[in-house]
This record gives C-alpha cells, structure tokens and sequence, in this order.
C-alpha cells in the first residue's frame, strides 16, 4: 500500500469512497493481475471488481478461487467476450490460451522475433458470441465504473468502441497497446490514442515491451530490440475540466487522487488532493491538508529542507490541523 493511500485510509477520508473496477480480458496470470490483492486494496471493502473474458473455464477458475478466500470486497469474473457490437465473432486460438484474440496472429512477422511465435502460433478458432461493454454492465447491473482494464490481444479499440457509455464517468484506463501488427489487419496504438483522447483522457504512461531480432547474433547492450506492444495508462485532468463539467466533483477528485496514487503517479494525486483541500476543504471529508503533510513527513530528505518550503505545503497550511502542524512548525 502506498503511504499517500494508507494515510488517507487511516484518516478516514476513503470511508465514503467506493471504487468499481472492470476488466476486460480478466484471465490471472500473473500475481499483479489479482488486482484486490495489490494495489487496490486500500480500497477494501468498498471495492467492486468485475471481470469480463471470453474464456469461461478461466471465468470459472477464478471464481472457485475467489470462493475458498475470506474476501472482504466483491468481485466475479464472467465469461463474455466482449467488441463493439452484439453478435459473432471468430476466436483466434494461439498455443498459449493468453495471446488468443479475435485478430488472426500475423505469423510471418511474428517469426522475426525471438519467443513471441512460441507463445502467439495459432491453434484452431471457433465462433464466439460477442457483446459490448455497454450491453453486458447493463445486464449485470454495474454502475459507474472508475477504473478501466483491457487487455484482449489486438481488438482493445472494439472494447472502447462498444464502450460510449460506460467510458463517460471512468476516470482512469488501463489498455494494452500494441505498436506493429502482432494480429493481422489490428488498430495500432495510435487508434486507440486517438479514440481515448477525443473521449478526454491524457496519456499518462507507456509501460513497453520490446524483443530482438530471431535472426541476429549480436543484441544492443542499450536497449531490449524493437518496442511492439506495451500498457498505456490514461487519466482524466479534473483540474482542467469546467467546473461546470458532470465529472469535476469532489468525490470524483478525491477518487482520481487516490487511482493516480496507486497506478504510482503521486505528484498528479498530490496535485489532485492540493486542488481538492483548496476548493473544497470546508468538508472536512475533502480537507485532506493533514494527510499530505503527514505523507511528506514520512520522506527524511523533505523533512531536512523543511516542509514549509514546498508551494504544495504552504497552500494548503491554513487548513493542516492537530498533530500535524508540528510537521510545519
């Protein structure tokens, strides 16, 4: 748990704050991808998590799994395939279940990499039932979703696109990306950046992947060979929506603070929760003055420049009470 979360935990400021996660392309794989578990936990029990994939026996796994744990939030994984519209589709099998996709893999040029043909050759396909997103929460009866994971191999934009709704209050989107054609005839990155940004995200992050040639014998010692695909991490800017903007509530701030902070961007949630103590710290569920100084505190070097040095901390100084004014005094 980071210490901005953990403090704002301890102060009480997440009592009232619920947070609703889905995602897309749900399958566990690796231990980040039990997200209660990791970084969303601060957020037990006021936590809602639901997974979408069009695997059903992974479906069905995690489910089993979840069952034989003492989970204090809710989460269920459902086996739905989802794109951007209701109707069939063709599944592309790979020999790892993981890198099947609705795009055929592009093995001619998968070849010329070193692994990827190993893990993303095709298997067989089958037809598949296909919904959107915006069909499937309405039938499950999810509400605003906060947090956007995709991760479906290729047809990421289709998600997006059966999305309208369902992406209008999201504050923060989790998508994989992919830079060169591993699919045939797939949206690149720049589809979906394109899509995103008119939706009104910011790109925040790129956590990319690269591999070397198949072909070569010598490899750089300053980089990892050609970057094909990678996560993008995209966030809404609060600050600069009109005020009159549906979006830009204290709740929504203070819940995008905390999302920014766990998806380990804490100079956005400090300017955030800045922001927020500023135009709304009368409430003192949106005074979060005390939270910030005592996060900074935890950090020796900015204790020795002297807290009250820092513009952050001198705006909000007004509004810092009890033992946390001897932090800045």
């Amino acid at each position: 748990m980071s210490s901005l979360l953990s403090t704002l935990k301890k102060n009480h400021h997440l009592d009232q704050t619920h947070l609703t996660i889905v995602s897309v392309g749900s399958r566990k794989i690796n231990p980040s991808d039990d997200f209660a578990s990791s970084i969303w936990n601060p957020f037990a029990p006021k936590l809602s998590i639901y997974g979408f994939d069009a695997d059903a026996d992974a479906c069905n796994d995690a489910n089993a799994e979840l069952e034989t744990r003492n989970i204090s939030w809710q989460e269920k994984h459902i086996p739905l395939a989802l794109g951007k519209e209701h109707g069939e589709a063709t599944l592309h099998v790979t020999k790892v279940p993981a890198c099947s996709s609705l795009y055929p893999p592009n093995e001619a040029y998968l070849t010329r990499f070193a692994t990827l043909q190993e893990f993303m050759s095709y298997d067989f396909s089958l037809m598949i039932e296909t919904t959107t997103l915006d069909r499937a929460c309405q039938q499950e009866g999810i509400g605003n979703i906060d947090f956007l994971h995709i991760d479906v191999q290729g047809a990421d934009l289709h998600v997006l696109e059966g999305a309208a709704q369902s992406l209008e209050p999201v504050l923060a989107v989790q998508i994989e990306v992919e830079f060169t054609p591993l699919y045939l005839n797939q949206p690149l990155f720049a589809d979906v950046d394109i899509h995103l940004r008119q939706q009104g995200f910011t790109l925040f992050e790129l956590a990319t992947a690269h591999r070397p040639r198949t072909r070569s014998p010598i490899f750089s010692t300053s980089n990892s060979g050609q970057l094909l695909w990678g996560d993008a991490f995209y966030l809404r800017d609060l600050i600069a929506e009109p005020d009159d903007s549906p979006l830009k509530t204290p709740a929504n701030l203070l819940k995008l603070a905390c999302i920014a902070d766990a998806l380990d961007f804490p100079d956005y949630a400090l300017e955030l929760l800045e922001y927020l103590t500023l135009h709304y710290g009368t409430d003192p569920t949106y005074n979060v003055a005390n939270s910030i100084v005592e996060t900074l505190a935890q950090v020796p070097a900015l204790v020795e420049h002297g807290l009250n040095n820092f513009p952050l901390v001198s705006s909000i100084r007004a509004y810092v009470s009890g033992d946390a004014l001897e932090y800045i005094t």
